[in-house]
């Protein structure tokens, strides 16, 4: 972006003839949600003024809520809340302890990963905002200086990088000993591995509703059931269904993901996750905590993780790089509370160990500070692709249409008027190309949320994105036109 240089103004200072010409480029979509401005050098030269100039302009325009700084980075147009749409409600679940149908899950999931289809349904990073060639470097390096990288290790992983993992917990609020992490082939299997410890088949397990569709897949794979619980996108789970379910004596486990929950992005105050706690505590009952999408906050701090409120040990904390790093390195761990060593067995059952190689190579990279680098701009990538996705819903879909606001993580929920059919979007989209996570598919009884879907927001904003978006919007709109 190049301006011209300023007209002479009897009207205006010249601070604010300069905040007034960069708040018209933001007004009119030259400069977007997430853009870095011209550094103050930059503009100075451009418009032939002093960096005093620049500066008041900067600080006028933040005063105004239209720029925001980021230290040691720039100014940067501000991602402002949009309130086009509102937010949907507290959810209303199959109420009943039910079986867990998955056929709707395994027709649609094989198109989410076409390689031609514009993934808007699958919850995966893309590859170009992952650190693909320092892991690369530093997966050689391991392979030709390791040598025990092609030798059995024991069960609970490298020690290095449980010592890494367990520096890091520090920031969720848990402090945990190297000594008490597993290694895992990624979240998933640290948390099949958890329920395999804590269930026996036919247990009923405790779950936000929705729930990411892999969950409970794994959850049927268990024979387990589920109790299925109200959930608000911002407040999480209703407690109050959750103790009624526990005072019932039906519930043998809670299986969660506490921060910015796939599919709402539901991350609860600490507050919450404290009552939470305490209310397992009471009932004697294990939770589960899948921490994945923990780390992509987008303002402040880490928020903290139901396991930081844990002082019974009862809770069963999992995570891993899946959603930061790289899913194919299959990297997790899992620390497993009072069931550890229940939980370290059926692993060494399992397939004895993780592989060496990533293990040593993830170590290596969280060890020098490079995923500390990488985090910190991926979470501004995201907040931005979000807020851009949040504006074409806005611009492209129908006034009905109700969406989350997600403070985290790289997942939106759409709920459309009763009677909108999503399954009937899902088919009308992927004929053009374009797949979405129909809502039917994060139920347990695959009855619920027909009227709602999920949207990927991780994918590297483009020409090609805005326009998959805007025949979203447009299918939507022709589907209301005909059905209501």
């Amino acid at each position: 972006m190049r301006l011209s240089p300023l007209e002479p103004s009897q009207d205006k200072v010249l601070y604010q003839q300069v905040a007034d010409r960069l708040q018209e480029q933001i007004a009119n979509g030259t400069l977007k949600p997430g853009d870095r401005l011209p550094s103050i050098r930059k503009l100075k030269q451009q418009l032939s003024v002093s960096f005093s100039t620049v500066t008041e302009a900067y600080r006028l325009l933040e005063d105004r809520g239209l720029i925001s700084a980021r230290p040691q980075s720039g100014y940067y147009v501000k991602l402002t809340a949009l309130q086009q749409h509102l937010e949907p409600s507290l959810t209303e679940p199959y109420a009943r302890v039910c079986e867990i149908k998955t056929s709707l899950t395994f027709k649609l999931f094989s198109n989410l990963l076409e390689p031609d289809v514009i993934q808007l349904g699958a919850a995966t990073p893309s590859p170009e905002h992952l650190p693909v060639a320092p892991l690369n470097r530093l997966m050689a390096k391991v392979m030709r200086e390791h040598p025990e990288a092609h030798t059995y290790n024991v069960p609970a992983g490298c020690e290095r990088l449980r010592t890494e993992v367990s520096k890091r917990m520090l920031d969720a609020g848990c402090s945990i000993h190297p000594d008490h992490l597993l290694i895992t082939n990624g979240a998933h299997e640290a948390i099949y591995l958890s329920l395999q410890a804590v269930t026996t088949p036919g247990d009923t397990i405790a779950i936000a509703s929705p729930t990411y569709f892999a969950l409970l897949e794994t959850l049927k794979a268990l024979n387990l059931k589920v109790c299925a619980l109200p959930t608000h996108p911002r407040q999480g789970i209703s407690l109050s269904h959750l103790e009624a379910a526990l005072a019932s004596g039906n519930v043998q486990a809670c299986l969660l993901v506490s921060n910015f929950s796939h599919p709402l992005g539901t991350c609860m105050e600490d507050d919450t996750k404290k009552q939470l706690v305490e209310l397992m505590t009471r009932y004697q009952v294990p939770l589960i905590e899948d921490d994945v999408y923990g780390e992509l906050y987008f303002e402040g701090t880490r928020p903290k993780a139901i396991k930081a409120f844990d002082t019974d040990n009862r809770v069963i904390y999992c995570s891993s790089v899946s959603k930061t790093l790289s899913p194919g390195l299959r990297l997790g761990w899992c620390s497993g509370g009072c069931y550890h060593l229940k939980v370290v067995y059926r692993k060494s059952v399992m397939n004895r160990m993780s592989a060496i190689a990533p293990q040593l190579a993830v170590t290596a990279f969280l060890a020098n500070g490079g995923y500390d680098r990488h985090l910190r701009h991926l979470r501004r990538t995201y907040q931005t692709q979000m807020h851009r996705m949040l504006q074409a819903i806005c611009d492209y879909f129908p006034a009905e249409t109700c969406v989350t606001h997600p403070h985290g993580g790289h997942v939106l929920w759409l709920e459309m008027p009763e009677g909108f059919d999503a399954i009937q979007l899902y088919d009308d989209a992927l004929q053009r190309g374009i797949s979405i996570a129909p809502g039917p598919i994060f139920s347990a009884s695959g009855e619920c949320y027909r009227s709602c879907f999920a949207l990927n927001t991780a994918l590297p904003w483009s020409d090609r994105i805005e326009q998959a978006m805007q025949t979203l919007g447009h299918l939507a709109k022709k589907q209301m036109a005909v059905n209501f």
